[in-house]
């Protein structure tokens, strides 16, 4: 089924039309732009002072790109060669913030559209923390650490000058763990002769790290479905969860989903998906994926209760929630409503932009409470941000204090998300109130700041 962008309305397509001819080529950026726009019109109407302060313009380009090259010599002692990116796209609520990725399919459209995404996230958690995004077309995968290390090291050379505590701080994303964050930090630490603990978040418990980071986005997730539910009275005890991917988020997003009482059935990675109707075996798939680094066909093979189907996604499969957590676009219109055929009621999206158009229209028209990436995997970047402040602080705390202020910035990202979709006349769509309250955040600092 093909997939159109619907049509815009007039007060903001001629920014659009501008943002299309200067970024050809780049159909993730242009979708991420896209979402907003159609979004933030009765903002725009209701606050003249945006348009004539020529808001729109200026949120949609970027305040920086960097783009260069990174050489690194492999185990053979052959030379390789990747591209490197950060995208430093807002920094007028606080220091540029977001992940770096390492993954061939990462270009100059997915770190953009990865930028503006995390501008409009991050002004929802009310940190004080703007929007970045950074990363490589490098694969890890099958790399060895030392091999890694040397890429890392040589990412860093160039990236160093444009990050620091008060200028850009990055985080993990995919392909970029604790490992990687290692990596890159201490070679940071190398090249500038500071000890920043603030400028990397992500980073070892051991070593100026936060407790519930690693779990944070997919904990966020879970938090983010249970508030929507809880606004009709539904409650999580019982529910099947499908969760697309194996990685950090999805298993983070199945292990509080079981501890608050659902039953996670679904798990997944490029190469198919397995379900398992006794619920996922959490501490299984963490070693296969974390340990062993297997594909996700041997939890089948380990599990009696489960069955692996190759080359397929998870929406097939009849469940409460969904949480799709692997990657951008991969839940398509046929999807969602194969997942609404078999009575799916929230979806909570763990990945950044992972429905495309049709399958949010779909969802929409069909009742089912939608929870874009933007708000609920803010879990991620709001504990990145409690990281920072125990840094600058020198402080460390436990795991159920700082999972106890994850839990209650979702509630509160959720509730500006809610406020303003009532606000803006569609109450429950979290669409538009995702987008309406972080673009107002954003706009009224923009305007206070002055023409920068």
């Amino acid at each position: 089924m093909t997939e159109t962008l619907s049509a815009l309305p007039a007060l903001v397509s001629d920014v659009y039309s501008t943002v299309e001819t200067r970024n050809p080529h780049e159909p993730e950026f242009l979708q991420a732009v896209h979402e907003v726009l159609e979004s933030i019109a009765p903002v725009l109407e209701r606050h003249p002072q945006f348009v004539d302060g020529g808001i729109l313009d200026r949120v949609v380009e970027p305040e920086r790109q960097i783009l260069f090259r990174v050489p690194w010599v492999d185990d053979a002692g052959r030379l390789q060669v990747n591209r490197g990116f950060r995208v430093q796209f807002s920094s007028v609520l606080g220091p540029y913030k977001g992940g770096l990725r390492f993954h061939p399919s990462v270009n100059l459209s997915i770190i953009k559209f990865l930028g503006f995404e995390q501008v409009f996230k991050n002004a929802l958690t009310g940190q004080g923390i703007g929007g970045a995004k950074g990363g490589s077309d490098f694969e890890p995968h099958g790399r060895s650490d030392a091999e890694i290390m040397r890429f890392c090291q040589s990412f860093m050379n160039e990236l160093y000058r444009h990050l620091g505590e008060h200028t850009d701080v990055p985080a993990g994303d995919i392909g970029v763990g604790a490992r990687e964050i290692g990596y890159l930090f201490g070679q940071y630490r190398k090249i500038t002769n500071r000890h920043e603990s603030g400028m990397f978040t992500g980073k070892g418990v051991q070593w100026g790290g936060a407790e519930v980071r690693t779990e944070a986005t997919g904990y966020g997730a879970v938090f983010f479905a249970e508030e929507m539910l809880g606004v009709r009275g539904i409650s999580l005890d019982g529910l099947r969860v499908g969760v697309s991917g194996s990685g950090n988020v999805a298993i983070y997003a199945m292990e509080k989903a079981r501890q608050l009482g659902a039953i996670p059935v679904t798990a997944s990675d490029s190469s198919g998906y397995v379900v398992d109707d006794d619920g996922i075996d959490v501490d299984l798939l963490k070693h296969l994926k974390e340990v062993e680094r297997a594909r996700i066909a041997e939890y089948a093979a380990r599990r009696p209760s489960a069955r692996f189907v190759e080359g397929a996604r998870p929406w097939e499969v009849a469940v409460d929630i969904a949480i799709p957590a692997a990657t951008q676009n991969e839940l398509d219109v046929d999807d969602a409503e194969a997942l609404i055929a078999n009575g799916v009621r929230a979806v909570s999206e763990g990945a950044n932009m992972p429905s495309t158009p049709g399958a949010v229209a779909a969802f929409q028209r069909a009742g089912v409470l939608f929870g874009p990436g933007k708000a609920a995997n803010a879990g991620g970047v709001a504990t990145s941000a409690l990281e920072m402040s125990q840094n600058a602080s020198r402080q460390k705390w436990s795991f159920d204090d700082s999972e106890s202020r994850l839990r209650s910035i979702m509630k509160s990202v959720h509730d500006a998300a809610f406020d303003a979709s009532e606000r803006y006349g569609r109450p429950g769509d979290y669409v538009i109130g995702a987008n309406s309250a972080g673009f107002e955040r954003v706009a009224h600092a923009m305007l206070a700041q002055g023409v920068i």
